[in-house]
C-alpha cells in the first residue's frame, strides 16, 4: 500500500491523502489512529510547502523569461506585449492590459492588451479619474475591486461601462507605472468572474509594472542614442552594461545566489563599490562605503527610485511597501541614468533574494523546531518512527551527539532561536524553542565547545546566554536524547540557581552542586556516581582489584600514604601503584580539592546505595 511519502512524490491530489488516511486508520486502536493522523498532518504541511515552492519557482521562471525579453527586444511595443502576456499567464487571469497617460488631453489610453474580446476596448481612452484604470493612473495607487459592476467607488462614464460590459469584466486589479515619481500609466489584470486578489498577486503585478517602466525608459534612451551621434558609443555601452547586469542578476536569482553575489555583480558592472544594508542599517554584504547616505533612504523608499548622495547613489529594496534593504554604491564619477536603473534593478533582485531566503528560513525553522519538540516529547515508540523525518531534514543524530539548553537574557528569544536554527543547519543538527529555553541538538563529542558556540551565536544577536550541555550517542535510540536533554536542563538550572548567568557548563563542571541544587531522583544520583567513579568501579569489577577501597582509605587518612597502607594491610608501594592506576582511569586532576570533594561524595553515595 502506498505511503504518505509516496503520495507526496507522486504529487497526488488531496483526495488521495484522505483516502490513504482512511485506509491506514482502519482497524487501528485510538493511539495508532492518532499516529497515522499525525503523519497525515505532516504530509499535508509538506504538500503545502512543496506547492508554495513550485509556485515560487514558476514566478521566478516567469520573471526570468520577462527579463530575457527586455534584454533581447528593442521594440517597446513588443516588450510591453510580452509583459502583459506573461502577467496574464502567471496570474491565471482572463485579460491583462497596459495603459499610458496622455497629459495633453488628461486621459489614459490603451497601449497593449492580452485576452481582449472586443476592438472597442483595445482602443479605449479614459479621462483621468474615471473608472478603476483612470483612478490608478491619476492617483498612483494600486486598486482592486471584486466586482466592478457593483462597486460604487469609481466615477463612471457610459462608454466606459459599455466597453467593460462588452468584455464581461467583473474583478479588476490595477497598479501604477511610476517613472521618477511621476505616474505614466497603469498595468491591470482582469477576471470575468467575481473574486478577490490576494497580496501575492498584487506584489507580482507590481513587479511586472516595474519591468514595464524599465522597458519604456530603455526605449527612450535608445531613441536619444539614435539622435545623438556623438554620445552613441557611450550610451550603447551603458545599455549593454545594464543588459549584462540584468542577465547576471537574473542568473544569480535563479541559481540561489545571495546578497553578497548581488553586491559583487553591481560593483563590477557599475564600476564602483556596492554595499547592501538591512533596513535597520546592519551591513549585509560588501564593505562600508563611508558615505553619508542614511538621510537619503526615506526619499528612495517613497519614490521607489535611486537617490544621489555625495560620492555615490542610494537605492531602496522594496517588497511591496516593506523596506527590506538599502543598496549604497560608492563611485568616483557621477552615475548616468542607465546605471541608476541598473542599481534599481539590483534593488529589485535584492528584495526577491531576501524574501526567498526569509521564506526558506521560516519553513525550516517551523519544521525543524516542531521536529525537535516531537523528538523530546514523544514516547520511545513514536521517537523511532521520527527517524525518517530527521533524515529528510538533513540532521545526523546517529553518532555522538551534544544537547545544549540555553536561557537568553537581553535579547529577543525568537531571534536567538532563529540564529540557533542557522547554526544547527550548518552543523547537521536541530534547534528550536522548548519549554522556555533555546535547545540545540548537533553531532559532536565536545559539549563545552558546542555550548560556547551557541553562546557566541546569542552574543552576536546582542544577548547573553546561560548554557547547560550534555552528551550522548545514537540519540534516536531509546530515551537517550530525552535523558541528555534532561541532564543539560539540570546543568542550566544549577547555573541559574548559583547566579552564574552567562556561563557554560556540563555535568562534570558542576559536580556536587548539580546534586545539591538540581531536581534529582535516584537515577540522577546513580548517574552522578557513575560519572565520578564509574571507571574505577568497572575496573574493580573486571579485575577483582580493590581500587575503590584504596580510594576510600586514602581519603579517610587525609591522603597520607603510610596510614593508608596500614589501614589496608598492604605495603606503601602497593598503595602507590593503585593510586597511579586511579589516575589513569580518572585523569591526573583527581586529587585537586574540588574534584576530590566530588569523588568523596560519590564514594559515600555508592556505599549508601549499597546499604
Amino acid at each position: 500500500m502506498a505511503t504518505f511519502l509516496d503520495l507526496l512524490y507522486d504529487e497526488a491530489p488531496l483526495a488521495a491523502f484522505d483516502e490513504h488516511l482512511a485506509q491506514a486508520s482502519r482497524g487501528l486502536d485510538e493511539a495508532g489512529a492518532a499516529r497515522v493522523r499525525a503523519d497525515y498532518d505532516v504530509a499535508l504541511r509538506l504538500r503545502d510547502l512543496m506547492s508554495r515552492m513550485r509556485s515560487r519557482e514558476a514566478e521566478l521562471s516567469a520573471l526570468y523569461e520577462t527579463a530575457s525579453d527586455l534584454t533581447a527586444i528593442r521594440d517597446v511595443d513588443t516588450i510591453l506585449a510580452a509583459i502583459v502576456r506573461r502577467a496574464r499567464q502567471l496570474l491565471h487571469c482572463d485579460m491583462t492590459y497596459l495603459s499610458l497617460n496622455d497629459e495633453d488631453d488628461g486621459a489614459s489610453f490603451m497601449k497593449v492588451t492580452d485576452g481582449a474580446l472586443t476592438r472597442e476596448f483595445q482602443n479605449l481612452r479614459l479621462p483621468l479619474g474615471t473608472g478603476l484604470l483612470g483612478l490608478v493612473a491619476q492617483t498612483g495607487a494600486a486598486y482592486f475591486t471584486e466586482d466592478y459592476s457593483t462597486d460604487e467607488r469609481f466615477v463612471r462614464r457610459g462608454f466606459i461601462d459599455e466597453a467593460v460590459a462588452g468584455e464581461q469584466i467583473r474583478a479588476i486589479l490595477g497598479v501604477p507605472l511610476v517613472l521618477d515619481g511621476v505616474v505614466i500609466g497603469a498595468l491591470l489584470a482582469v477576471h470575468r468572474s467575481v473574486r478577490r486578489f490576494p497580496q501575492s498577486e498584487i506584489s507580482l503585478l507590481t513587479s511586472f509594472a516595474a519591468h514595464a517602466v524599465v522597458a519604456l525608459e530603455n526605449a527612450r534612451l535608445f531613441a536619444e542614442l539614435d539622435e545623438a551621434n556623438r554620445s552613441l558609443t557611450r550610451h550603447t555601452e551603458a545599455v549593454d552594461a545594464a543588459a549584462l547586469a540584468h542577465d547576471r542578476l537574473t542568473d544569480l536569482l535563479l541559481h540561489g545566489g545571495g546578497v553578497a553575489e548581488v553586491a559583487e555583480v553591481l560593483s563590477g558592472v557599475l564600476d564602483g563599490d556596492a554595499a547592501i544594508f538591512s533596513a535597520a542599517g546592519e551591513l549585509l554584504a560588501g564593505d562600508d562605503p563611508g558615505l553619508a547616505w542614511t538621510d537619503a533612504v526615506a526619499g528612495a523608499v517613497v519614490s521607489g527610485r535611486s537617490v544621489a548622495v555625495d560620492g555615490g547613489v542610494v537605492a531602496a529594496a522594496l517588497a511591496g511597501t516593506e523596506h527590506v534593504a538599502t543598496l549604497v554604491l560608492r563611485r568616483d564619477d557621477r552615475l548616468d541614468l542607465a546605471g541608476r536603473r541598473t542599481l534599481e534593478r539590483g534593488a529589485l533582485v535584492t528584495a526577491l533574494v531576501l524574501l526567498f531566503a526569509r521564506s526558506v528560513i521560516d519553513a525550516e525553522e517551523r519544521l525543524g523546531g516542531q521536529l525537535l519538540v516531537d523528538l523530546l516529547d514523544a514516547d520511545e515508540g513514536a521517537r523511532g518512527r521520527l527517524r525518517e523525518r530527521v533524515r529528510r531534514h538533513g540532521a545526523s543524530l546517529d553518532g555522538p551527539v551534544v544537547v545544549a539548553a540555553a536561557v537568553v537574557d537581553d535579547a529577543d528569544r525568537h531571534r536567538a532561536s532563529r540564529a540557533a536554527v542557522a547554526t544547527a543547519r550548518r552543523m547537521s543538527g536541530l534547534a528550536g524553542e522548548h519549554r522556555g529555553a533555546v535547545v540545540l541538538v548537533v553531532p559532536g563529542q565536545d559539549p563545552l565547545r558546542v555550548g560556547a558556540e551557541l553562546q557566541a551565536v546569542v552574543t552576536a544577536e546582542g544577548g547573553t546566554a546561560t548554557v547547560g550541555v550534555a552528551g550522548t550517542h545514537d540519540a534516536l535510540h531509546g530515551d537517550r536524547l530525552v535523558a541528555a536533554h534532561a541532564e543539560a536542563r539540570r546543568c542550566l538550572d544549577t547555573l541559574l540557581r548559583l547566579g552564574r548567568r552567562g556561563e557554560v557548563s556540563d555535568p562534570a563542571g558542576l559536580g556536587v552542586a548539580r546534586l545539591l541544587l538540581g531536581d534529582n531522583d535516584p537515577e540522577h544520583v546513580t548517574a552522578f556516581v557513575e560519572a565520578m567513579v564509574g571507571p574505577v568501579r568497572a575496573w574493580d569489577a573486571r579485575r577483582g582489584t580493590a581500587l575503590v577501597g584504596t580510594l576510600e582509605a586514602w581519603f579517610a587518612t587525609g591522603g597520607r600514604l603510610r596510614e593508608t597502607a596500614s589501614a589496608l594491610h598492604v605495603h606503601p608501594n602497593t598503595v602507590t601503584q593503585r593510586l597511579e592506576r586511579v589516575a589513569e582511569l580518572l585523569g591526573p586532576g583527581w586529587r585537586d580539592p574540588a574534584r576530590a570533594l566530588d569523588l568523596q561524595l560519590a564514594l559515600r553515595l555508592a556505599r549508601l546505595q549499597e546499604g
